[in-house]
């Protein structure tokens, strides 16, 4: 059994006991009745996206034109979990020292009443700790799939150090798909922001002003 699930097993149980303070007796039967259930939901809900939604809605191939835009904004995607990662990780730290606290406290502690609320609190600590570990598997499951998802994309056929360098073919596509859609409804705003981009990127493209000064010396030489 893994570890998430053996912490909220333990919990579920230990909660079940003081349910009857807040619900009626048919539901605490209820409730008990599920604790099964309600395990298996806890562990197998769906947390951050699955492989379907990162391939079809967040790299959708209107706004993701080609293998390029995919690739890069896998890397912005795979970097967003993995620094998530990292401060869950501290967080993580910072409450298992907390439990360390927290039961170092109960033990020291005479009042009854005060040792009963450092043992809910410290419950709350664990229970949270589970959720942290949840998380956390569900982030790496997101890391390892962008890292997937980045080594399909890399064709070869375009630079994987420099952001900018695809940026301006790529824009140029999703601007031109997005053009297709302006019917006489669009608004006069929604026309003037997608056209007046259109424009400025072909100029911008036919001027030159993203070249480096190596393709513009070879431009100059011809």
């Amino acid at each position: 059994m893994n570890k998430d699930k053996r912490s909220i097993q333990t919990l579920t149980d230990t909660s079940s006991k003081y349910l009857t303070n807040i619900l009626d007796p048919e539901d605490v039967k209820d409730f008990k009745k599920m604790i099964p259930e309600l395990r298996d939901t806890w562990g197998k809900k769906q947390m951050f996206r699955t492989e379907t939604e990162m391939r079809f809605s967040v790299l959708s191939d209107n706004k993701y034109p080609n293998n390029a835009a995919k690739y890069w904004q896998s890397v912005r995607e795979q970097n967003t979990h993995f620094e998530n990662l990292m401060n869950l990780s501290f967080e993580y730290r910072k409450n298992d020292v907390e439990i360390k606290k927290l039961e170092k406290k109960i033990k020291a502690e005479k009042d009854t009443l005060e040792k009963e609320l450092l043992q809910i609190e410290l419950e709350e600590k664990i229970y949270g700790k589970a959720g942290m570990e949840l998380v956390a598997k569900h982030r790496m499951r997101e890391v390892a799939t962008w890292s997937k998802l980045k080594k399909e994309f890399n064709d070869n056929n375009f630079d994987k150090e420099d952001v900018n360098s695809h940026q301006a073919e790529s824009y140029k596509i999703q601007l031109q798909e997005r053009a297709k859609t302006i019917t006489p409804g669009t608004s006069q705003a929604e026309v003037f922001n997608i056209m007046g981009q259109v424009d400025t990127l072909n100029r911008v493209m036919a001027s030159g002003e993203l070249l480096t000064k190596d393709e513009k010396k070879k431009i100059n030489r011809k």
